[in-house]
């Protein structure tokens, strides 16, 4: 085993939070070059890099050209999001949401969607996606860790039943993650941000969600 040694000394940048950002942008958007994205979507783009260190993984994304408008918009409008797992719920900036009338939801740890699942030899994941477009028209869905969530979700839009906003889908894995994404890229008349392959999770999930709502505080702010 290799003798590892950790007691170099390191020091620091800066600890100013602000700072560490903003170098961290500038990092980013030297390694990233040139790029396809569009200004609004390289704000989401840049937000996933610095969440996964995965330049890949960025250069990977796919929007629909009225994804990051839509995103916005459902924001300012009070819509609500929906979650396909607790992590995102924990580590979105849900009081963004909330001072504009809308809030965050994951039900796939409710007792109903637990109990119906295991009812129909099915997924929770599965079972909350449909709770949640009973419980709410349009709004944003944002699902990084169960395909099943976002195959469930593009099955209810095709048969009618839900019309999200916008879909952020970005599920990591090896067992259908790669294949929902490219089931949610040849989707019809939904805005939806999203990447190819079998990168994603929660952790990027949760960072083009916050993209989209500080684009939304951006907006807010600057109409008042």
């Amino acid at each position: 085993m290799a003798n590892m040694n950790f007691n170099t000394t390191f020091v620091p940048v800066t600890v100013d939070p602000d700072k560490i950002y903003d170098h961290s942008f500038a990092i980013i958007k030297e390694e990233m070059g040139e790029h396809p994205f569009t200004d609004e979507q390289w704000l989401v783009v840049r937000r996933v890099i610095h969440a996964s260190a995965d330049f890949e993984l960025g250069r990977s994304m796919i929007f629909t050209s009225d994804a990051i408008e839509a995103g916005v918009q459902s924001i300012l409008a009070g819509r609500h999001v929906v979650a396909d797992v607790q992590m995102i719920e924990s580590g979105s900036g849900r009081k963004r949401f909330q001072k504009h009338g809308g809030d965050l939801h994951c039900y796939i740890a409710d007792e109903d969607v637990s109990k119906e699942a295991k009812a129909q030899g099915t997924t929770r994941a599965i079972i909350s996606m449909q709770k949640a477009t009973r419980l709410h028209e349009g709004g944003i869905y944002a699902i990084g860790n169960a395909p099943t969530a976002l195959l469930e979700l593009i099955r209810l839009i095709k048969d009618g039943v839900a019309k999200p906003d916008l879909i952020i889908g970005m599920p990591v894995g090896f067992v259908s993650a790669a294949e929902s994404k490219a089931e949610l890229a040849v989707l019809e008349g939904i805005p939806f941000i999203t990447n190819a392959g079998r990168k994603g999770g929660s952790t990027v999930t949760v960072a083009a969600l916050n993209a989209i709502s500080l684009m939304a505080d951006e907006r807010a702010k600057a109409a008042k």
